[in-house]
C-alpha cells in the first residue's frame, strides 16, 4: 500500500475524478459497433457474445541485425446478459482470456489468463432516482500455472485457484445510464482470497496465513488455504465511443480493510481501447495497474541463487493487439 497517507489519498482522488469526469464528457453515447446488444426474445432482458484472437508473428532468415523468430497469440471470450425494467437493474458478465508466446529456443510461456465473473443485482424505490440498492459479486481466477519465468527452474508461482479472489457486498449504485457508467459503493463487502495449492499456501502466498515449521524444518501446522477480510469498496466503469470507430472501456476499483491498515488501499484499474477496421478485424491497446500489500515480489538474488521475497510493489501490463473479432 502507499506508505503516505496524504499521497495516498491524493492519488486515488485523482483516479477517481479523472474517472467521473472522463465518463461524463460526451454523455456516455453509446457505441453500438463495439458493443452489441442484442434484444432477445424475453422482454427487458439484452445480451452480447464475442469472441477474439489475436496472432503476431516474426520470421527471421539470414537477417544480418539478428533476431529470434516468435509467434504470440490472445484468444478471449466475453459474454453478458442484462435485465433493466422499472425499478430493476440486473448485469451479469463472464470474461476469459488466454495468450501462449513461443520464441525459439525457449518453452511455451503464458502472456495472459483470465476467468472473471461479475453480477450485480439493483433496485431503486422509483423510476425517477438514479440511485439503486444494490447487491455486488464478482470471481476472478486463471486457468493455468504461472511461472517466474527469470528462473528456469521454478516452480508454479500461481495456479488455478490460486489465487481466487471472490467480492461479495451491498451498497448504493449510480446509473443514470447503467449499461455506459455506473460508480458503486459498498461499505459491507466481504473479500475472500483463495490458495488451492498447499505449497503456495504453506508458503504464504497472496496473503494467507503461512505454515509453521521447527527449527529443525519440520512442519508443525500446514498454512491456510483462505484468508478472508471485511471492509469498503468503490468501483466505477465505463464504455463510451470517444470518437469514430474507436471506443474506450475503463474500470476501476479500491477496496481497504477495516481490520488490517484500514485506509490502505488495493487498487485495480483497467483501460481498453478498440480501434474497429471493419465488422471482423479490430485492433485493442490497454493497460492494467494493480497494487495489492498482499501481494509480495519474489525475485531470484543472483549471488545465492535463491528466491526472495522484496514486499510488494505496483503490478502494470500493457497489451496491444490487432486481430479477428465476432459478436454472435
Amino acid at each position: 500500500m502507499f506508505s503516505r497517507f496524504s499521497k495516498k489519498h491524493s492519488i486515488i482522488l485523482m483516479l477517481v475524478i479523472s474517472s467521473f469526469s472522463f465518463a461524463n464528457n460526451g454523455h456516455f453515447k453509446s457505441n453500438d459497433s463495439t458493443k452489441v446488444l442484442v434484444d432477445s426474445l424475453r422482454p427487458g432482458w439484452k445480451e452480447f457474445n464475442r469472441a477474439s484472437l489475436d496472432i503476431s508473428e516474426v520470421a527471421f532468415v539470414n537477417w544480418n541485425a539478428g533476431g529470434s523468430n516468435s509467434i504470440s497469440g490472445l484468444f478471449g471470450l466475453e459474454s453478458g446478459r442484462s435485465y433493466k425494467k422499472g425499478h430493476l437493474v440486473w448485469e451479469n458478465r463472464v470474461a476469459a482470456r488466454i495468450g501462449l508466446n513461443k520464441q525459439q529456443e525457449q518453452s511455451l510461456r503464458k502472456t495472459d489468463d483470465i476467468l472473471e465473473l461479475n453480477s450485480r443485482f439493483g433496485f431503486r424505490k422509483d423510476t425517477i432516482s438514479n440511485w439503486y440498492y444494490s447487491a455486488n459479486f464478482s470471481f476472478k481466477t486463471q486457468f493455468a500455472n504461472g511461472y517466474n519465468y527469470a528462473n528456469s527452474d521454478s516452480e508454479p508461482i500461481s495456479r488455478f485457484m490460486a489465487p481466487a479472489y471472490l467480492f461479495l457486498g451491498v451498497g448504493t449504485v449510480y446509473g443514470e445510464h447503467i449499461e455506459e457508467f455506473s460508480a458503486y459503493m459498498s461499505p459491507l463487502t466481504l473479500k475472500s482470497t483463495f490458495v488451492l495449492d498447499q505449497d503456495l499456501a504453506n508458503a504464504g502466498a497472496f496473503g494467507v496465513t503461512p505454515a509453521k515449521y521447527d527449527d529443525e524444518g519440520n512442519l508443525l501446522k500446514e498454512g491456510r488455504k483462505y484468508r478472508r477480510e471485511f471492509g469498503i469498496l468503490l468501483t466505477s466503469g465505463y464504455e463510451s465511443e470517444i470518437m469514430d470507430n474507436i471506443s474506450v472501456r475503463n474500470e476501476l476499483s479500491l477496496y481497504t480493510d477495516y481490520l488490517n491498515d484500514f485506509g490502505n488501499f488495493d487498487l485495480d484499474w483497467q483501460v481498453n481501447l478498440k480501434f474497429i477496421v471493419n465488422d471482423f478485424v479490430k485492433a485493442s491497446l490497454g493497460s492494467h495497474l494493480k497494487y495489492d500489500n498482499d501481494i509480495k515480489i519474489i525475485n531470484e538474488n543472483m549471488e545465492t541463487e535463491e528466491d526472495e521475497v522484496s514486499g510488494a510493489k505496483v503490478q502494470w501490463k500493457q497489451l496491444l493487439g490487432l486481430g479477428v473479432s465476432i459478436d454472435f
